[in-house]
């Protein structure tokens, strides 16, 4: 009998971890604007503290949603796909961002997040665009 309470406040752990969650490629929907998630170079998530995904299918509805909502505070994690590994989040918060006509992300803000500065730098030299940090895009898109 032990064993099976045990057993059952395992499972029950293992159920409440709070972690970002894999995005479903072409079967996920945007809880911004609807859309099916795609695009490996543009999606981004949040997670909330109570361990709840969410999926969006480009970096400006994300930003636009938090902006919205005013519930930042609220995340566990807010992460965005890294341009220059396709399908690999990082966190939004430290990524640095690129507006560049020359890369067309799913919306149509031109958006695009970076691991690193060093990295968002040399794509803007070969594209050209405008480097933003985290708090300089809310504040671009809550205009």
């Amino acid at each position: 009998m032990k064993k099976i309470i045990y057993f059952i406040s395992f499972i029950g752990l293992l159920s409440c971890k709070v972690e970002p969650q894999k995005i479903d490629y072409g079967n996920a929907h945007c809880v911004h604007c609807d859309m099916t998630v795609v695009d490996k170079t543009h999606a981004a998530q949040y997670v909330t503290k109570k361990g709840r995904a969410y999926m969006f299918d480009a970096i400006e509805c994300l930003v636009m949603k938090l902006n919205d909502e005013k519930n930042e505070d609220k995340m566990a994690f807010i992460l965005v796909a890294d341009y220059a590994n396709p399908g690999t989040l990082v966190d939004a918060k430290t990524a640095s961002y690129l507006i560049s006509e020359k890369i067309k992300s799913p919306m149509g803000a031109n958006l695009s997040a970076f691991s690193s500065k060093e990295i968002a730098k040399k794509t803007q030299s070969l594209h050209g665009g405008t480097l933003y940090s985290w708090a300089e895009l809310k504040e671009k898109f809550s205009k």
